[in-house]
């Protein structure tokens, strides 16, 4: 695109959120999981490694004070941001007619709780990209994946050992219950690590980039309420197998059995070995 650089937005540096914060008398409080993005070089790497283009619609969760939206307003045809804070939401507009005025039509911010958000206006958003509030990551990834069908990709920085657990393949050490239900949804990779200076304030943890590419869910008569009940039991207590996890739901040890055996997996197995389709073989059996 050979626009003039003057037209793009000026994204935050740290002098920058600090008196955005300043001026709303903002304490970034832990429960929130509030770290603002304070370096240019990391939201613009966000944005490039997620692959949005000027036909995209992005869908953003926990914008902040801005700054990966700016960075993405340069290259989306349209940011919608899910703010649950007032204080944030009610500045957002503000900081991009100041720092974007070219993009403030392509900008909307929903005031709402982005696990309980409904829907999300305008064209069906096909990237979901955010710096998502670490308590909550899982979840409202999970939300958003059940939500808006319309996405086709997305990229989002969480705790690293979440990404770790996203991204986990069966059989791994870290997969579980997050593991298998965004398989069910998308292929998911680790897209890198993210360091702690590069927020302010400092988390006390790592963070990580999850990457994943919509694909379709495993086909099954079971709904996906039905297959995701069987992982939650199969996760429950880690250290028992099947047979034993799930005989709450098939109403006995015996009917477990029976359904792990025709879905083609061993009763004595652990939760950690079966892939999403697997699960789903076993949501039929015991379902049906």
């Amino acid at each position: 695109m050979n626009h003039d650089s003057s037209a793009g937005p000026r994204l935050l540096g740290p002098a920058d959120v600090r008196a955005l914060a300043a001026g709303l008398d903002l304490r970034p409080t832990k429960q929130r999981g509030q770290n603002f993005v304070i370096d240019a070089n990391t939201v613009r790497r966000i944005v490039r490694d997620s692959g949005v283009t000027a036909d995209d619609v992005v869908v953003e969760v926990g914008p902040g004070l801005g700054s990966l939206t700016l960075a993405l307003l340069d290259v989306a045809r349209r940011v919608v941001a899910v703010e649950v804070d007032p204080a944030l939401a009610g500045l957002l507009p503000q900081t991009i007619a100041d720092l974007a005025p070219g993009h403030v039509d392509r900008f909307q911010v929903v005031l709402a709780d982005a696990l309980r958000v409904e829907e999300v206006p305008g064209p069906p958003p096909t990237a979901l990209v955010a710096n998502l509030p670490y308590n909550v990551s899982v979840p409202v990834l999970l939300h958003m994946l059940a939500l808006l069908p319309s996405l086709e990709r997305g990229l989002v920085m969480v705790q690293a050992e979440v990404a770790d657990r996203l991204a986990a393949p069966p059989g791994s050490k870290v997969y579980g219950v997050p593991s298998v239900k965004a398989a069910w949804f998308a292929d998911v990779r680790r897209a890198g690590a993210v360091g702690r200076n590069v927020f302010w304030p400092a988390p006390n943890v790592d963070s990580g980039l999850v990457a994943w590419t919509r694909r379709e869910p495993p086909a099954t008569s079971a709904t996906r309420e039905q297959v995701f009940a069987v992982v939650d039991a199969a996760f429950g207590q880690r250290r028992k197998t099947l047979r034993s996890t799930l005989k709450g739901l098939a109403g006995s040890a015996e009917a477990a059995e029976a359904a792990l055996r025709e879905a083609g997996v061993d009763p004595q197995a652990r939760g950690e070995v079966v892939g999403v389709e697997g699960f789903a073989r076993i949501a039929e059996g015991i379902f049906r």
